[in-house]
């Protein structure tokens, strides 16, 4: 298939010869790589790339991604980095509205008329920056005949993709991986690898996240060689049974079989090292251990974050090692009873927050380091639970919270509030994605990218829709599919409370943001259908939140009430260095020169965005601590 740039405009289009969505387990060629965490599978292809900055796909270098194209007045940029961060284009914090709103009259494609496709929305918008990146490697000659493929962990907004002038693909759903395979490509010597990158596309319609708007490649990208058997997937199934005395486990996984001599052993150990389970089966395209029972499991939650060891190794047939797949997993159980949510036949308590990824320095490109100082900071104020607001995190996130004890609210990356919100008032006029069946594959796909993703982790109790974008056909069906694919875990929406004639469809739990303890207190005395969360709550801007005693003191007199998730946990703000002064300070939306913006909005964390505590995680600390 050609590229071809209407795809912009088009909902409809929004994966072009991607690689489908997979577990996110990693894969070495032996076991002392696994100690090391580093594979000869693997490598970064992060540093410098040539990149050349476009301020409106009119003006872009549209045919750059050719072999003998002459790139000698690209720029060189960081990857992973925010072209904005980069000094390309301005920094623009905005809440609920879109970035163009008082700059460009602009409606949702299919949202007014049927028959209006958005045509020349985006391909011929002034406004739609545009980033061109190159990337010249040489192939590693031990991967000459394997499948090759490179991974983009996270891409705003929208991109196309080449390898020696050859067209890959292209994607969209900023904060999932996207991968192309390269093999029919790829040449010995150098190799061109062509990035297209497009600030605005119909996904920005999807993404409307409160936060500072970017685009670029933010995320690590990486080419990934597959031995001649390959595991592509894996799915972990282990269910608490017998009174959650003992466990059942059950194993799935797709491979990629080269090699009609291969086998797999599978081993399971638990956390010291013992080991409970071994198996050796051939190698076929479908692995499955059924209804392994692992006798007086251990239970994983906030206080005991115990997880067992699987590790699947593939051998040729005569003992060399073609690949091992190491993934940690946990028993636990997350089901209503009596309509109360309990975790190991235990009433559930969230001591929640809401959590950007943000770095002063760099935005929403984060470290390992980062993310194991907001855990570290979790763990110490009795925090015992996340909402990923308002998109999946980075992979190593989720891992963390396995290890930490850390529940999961792994959100979908969605948000339309200002579609159907106006003015502060429910307007749904042109909502998307609605009940817009042009729409409901986009956000459909967008649910089975978070879900194949992050099946597996034990920490993930909730599998949310979304955030902010009402209710129609289309999050319904996003529903339905969480529940067909995995009935196990509880499926949460708060956006059906504002179009309550979904609420038999859609959403285990009622949740509602910043609902006072009155509220909460009038819903729980009348006939209550399903239990309560606060998915937001507190808002904390300022010095302290004030009033979090009237919250916690509903969990003592409502078993129905499971606590909430504050807003937020860290500032959104960017530290430059003062004009006059020359001192470093922080900068929040409003301080670029940026319009439409919210201003100060972005600084309600319980951590200014130096990760400095602020007084309000004193609160935080003493009233979670009484639920801990």
């Amino acid at each position: 298939m050609k590229p071809d740039i209407s795809w912009l405009d088009d909902p409809e289009v929004f994966r072009v010869g991607q690689i489908p969505a997979h577990s996110d387990h990693h894969y070495y060629r032996n076991n002392n790589e696994i100690t090391n965490d580093r594979s000869s599978y693997v490598e970064n292809l992060n540093g410098n790339w040539q990149f050349k900055f476009s301020r409106d796909p009119m003006s872009r270098p549209s045919r750059f991604y050719e072999a003998g194209f002459d790139s000698g007045d690209f720029d060189t940029i960081k990857v992973p980095q925010h072209i904005e961060f980069a000094g390309y284009d301005r920094f623009h914090y905005i809440n609920t509205l879109y970035p163009w709103e008082g700059h460009v009259f602009r409606r949702p494609a299919y949202a007014l008329n049927p028959d209006d496709e958005g045509k020349g929305m985006f391909s011929q918008a002034k406004d739609n920056r545009v980033g061109s990146y190159i990337k010249t490697f040489t192939l590693n000659p031990d991967w000459q005949g394997m499948q090759v493929r490179v991974r983009f962990e996270g891409v705003e907004k929208a991109m196309y993709v080449w390898l020696n002038g050859h067209f890959l693909g292209y994607a969209e759903d900023s904060f999932t991986p996207s991968e192309f395979d390269l093999t029919p490509y790829l040449k010995a010597g150098e190799n061109k690898l062509a990035v297209e990158v497009f600030k605005l596309s119909t996904a920005a319609f999807l993404e409307d996240q409160d936060m500072f708007r970017f685009f670029g490649i933010f995320r690590d990208v990486s080419l990934m060689a597959q031995p001649k058997v390959h595991v592509e997937d894996l799915l972990i199934k282990p269910v608490p049974i017998n009174h959650f005395e003992d466990g059942d486990l059950t194993i799935q996984a797709k491979l990629t079989v080269k090699d009609p001599r291969a086998r797999v052993k599978i081993v399971v150990r638990d956390a010291d090292g013992n080991r409970l389970f071994e198996d050796i089966k051939p190698a076929n395209n479908r692995l499955e251990v059924n209804n392994q029972v692992i006798k007086r499991c251990h239970l994983w939650d906030t206080h005991h974050s115990y997880l067992y060891q699987l590790l699947i190794e593939i051998d040729d047939g005569t003992g060399k090692v073609l690949e091992v797949v190491p993934y940690q997993f946990g028993f636990r159980k997350i089901e209503i009873n009596n309509k109360i949510i309990e975790l190991n036949d235990k009433r559930l308590i969230i001591n929640g927050v809401n959590r950007h990824e943000w770095n002063c320095h760099s935005g929403r490109v984060i470290t390992s380091d980062d993310m194991k100082s907001d855990i570290r900071v979790m763990r110490e104020n009795h925090i015992n639970a996340v909402r990923t607001c308002h998109y999946p995190d980075h992979t190593e996130w989720y891992r963390l919270c396995d290890t930490q004890g850390i529940y999961v609210m792994a959100e979908d990356n969605l948000e339309s509030h200002v579609t159907w919100q106006k003015l502060g008032g429910v307007e749904p006029s042109y909502n998307v994605p609605g009940s817009l069946p042009q729409w409901q594959a986009a956000v459909l796909d967008r649910a089975k990218n978070n879900y194949e993703l992050l099946k597996n982790h034990p920490s993930i109790l909730f599998w949310s829709l979304g955030n902010e974008s009402y209710a129609g056909d289309d999050i319904a069906a996003m529903n339905r599919y969480y529940k067909q694919v995995d009935p196990d875990r509880l499926v949460h929406y708060e956006g059906v409370f504002h179009n309550p004639k979904y609420k038999p469809q859609i959403s285990d739990v009622e949740s509602r943001m910043y609902a006072t303890p009155t509220d909460i207190r009038d819903y729980l005395e009348n006939n209550p259908q399903k239990p309560f969360i606060l998915c937001e709550y507190m808002h904390d801007m300022g010095n302290s939140l004030g009033g979090m005693k009237s919250y916690t003191d509903l969990i003592d007199k409502y078993p129905m009430y499971q606590g909430g998730f504050i807003w937020d946990f860290i500032d959104q703000a960017i530290e430059v260095k003062d004009e006059v002064t020359g001192q470093a300070v922080l900068r929040y939306g409003g301080d670029f020169d940026d319009r439409p913006a919210d201003y100060e909005f972005s600084g309600d964390g319980l951590l200014f965005s130096d990760r400095t505590p602020k007084p309000a995680m004193q609160e935080v600390k003493y009233y979670y601590g009484q639920y801990n």
